[in-house]
Order: structure tokens, then C-alpha cells, then sequence
């Protein structure tokens, strides 16, 4: 399982989101820029043990009448992504690792593939801050045949989502604006064959259950 470093990242993660984040068609925009506070997340691991995985999720106090919960999944690389230019959030120095390359990790093949493993049940979600813990919090669920296709290599942006998808038709969702709600396999869409669901807090300080990804056969 991967390491959990306590140690600094320049600059940090909050700094590279606010920079980041007005240039996606799903972030919510206020006035001036984001004003960020994290509020959840979990991570995966990298069977590699090269590319850190991790599911953030951060509050925008800024985004208007209400505050607005994003899920950012980030992956953590020693060396760019090839071809992978397009999705790069930050580059930044890690305190024990060196340079790190920072990227959307809907583009990244590493995270896309351990997430389709987190649904199927091949692999559990790791504590967002804790080394060798496993994350209570997320469930997950699969009701399809087989190993699911990894080859969702198309991946486009919509106004509250990042839609996924493989030459035969299927398609991840990722729920990029986090909304409370059910979050059971008997509350997910019509198609659907799998889920991953989490939680996070809100500004008021309670806790919160949605959907993090949907995924259709």
C-alpha cells in the first residue's frame, strides 16, 4: 500500500487547484477567484507503486449562493505523462520525493483503471491521509459480467460531470459537482452496472453522502 509522506508540497494542493480549477467548463464561478477549503477524499493504489491516486474533494466558498463541492481526481507522477500535456494541472516539489507532475486524473490510464478495479471489487479505496488504512466510508458496487473494458480513452467534460467512455459503448461518469444524496446500488440510474459512493464535510462542519461515479454498461 502506498506511503502517506507528512511532509510539504510547494505549491500546495489547494494553491494548484484555485489556479486550476476556472479553467474547467464545471467549475461554478463567484467573484474573484476560488476559495478553497478541502473537505474529503480518498485515495487508490498504484499496483506499480509509481503514480500516486488520489479522489479529492474540495469546498469553493466562492462559487456563489451556496457553496460548491468538486471531486479532483489527481494523480502524482515522478516523470510527465506522455502525451498528457492537455491534462496537467501543476507541476510541484514534494518534500521527500522531489519534482512531481500533477495531473486530472480522468486523463491519467493508471487511475482510470484502478478506479474500474474499486468498483468491481479487486481493490479498496485507502484513507486520504493515513498509510496502510482502509477507507470505511466509500462503497462501491458492480452488478455486470466480467471485467469492465479499460479502454475509456475518450473523455470529455460537461457542465456538472466528466463523461468516460469505450469504443462499445461503455461509459464512467464521474460526478464532478458532489450533491448529498442516496447512494445505494437501488438508487443509481437507469443502465447503470456499478458505483462508487463517498462522503464529506460540509462548510457546517456534518457530514455528507453522494455518488462519486456512476459507471453504464
Amino acid at each position: 500500500m502506498a506511503v502517506i509522506h507528512q511532509t510539504t508540497i510547494t505549491p500546495s494542493k489547494l494553491e494548484m487547484l484555485t489556479s486550476w480549477l476556472p479553467s474547467r467548463p464545471w467549475y461554478r464561478a463567484g467573484e474573484g477567484e476560488p476559495r478553497l477549503t478541502k473537505a474529503g477524499g480518498f485515495r487508490l493504489d498504484d499496483p506499480e507503486g509509481e503514480v500516486g491516486i488520489e479522489f479529492m474533494v474540495v469546498t469553493d466558498a466562492a462559487s456563489g449562493a451556496a457553496p460548491a463541492c468538486y471531486l479532483v481526481p489527481l494523480t502524482y507522477r515522478g516523470a510527465p505523462l506522455e502525451g498528457g500535456e492537455h491534462a496537467l494541472v501543476s507541476t510541484a516539489e514534494h518534500g521527500v520525493l522531489g519534482k512531481r507532475w500533477v495531473y486530472d486524473g480522468c486523463h491519467d490510464p493508471v487511475l482510470v483503471a484502478q478506479l474500474l478495479a474499486l468498483i468491481e471489487g479487486r481493490v479498496q479505496a485507502q484513507a486520504q491521509s493515513i498509510s496502510d488504512a482502509v477507507d470505511e466510508e466509500v462503497a462501491r458496487s458492480f452488478t455486470g459480467d466480467g471485467p469492465v473494458p479499460a479502454d475509456l480513452t475518450t473523455v470529455v467534460d460537461h457542465r456538472d460531470r466528466t463523461e468516460l467512455s469505450a469504443p462499445e459503448g461503455t461509459t464512467l461518469l464521474l460526478h464532478r459537482i458532489l450533491s448529498p444524496g442516496s447512494d445505494g446500488p437501488a438508487d443509481l440510474p437507469e443502465g447503470a452496472v456499478g458505483h462508487v459512493a463517498g462522503a464529506w464535510e460540509l462548510p457546517d462542519g456534518s457530514r455528507a453522502r453522494g455518488l462519486v461515479a456512476v459507471l453504464r454498461g
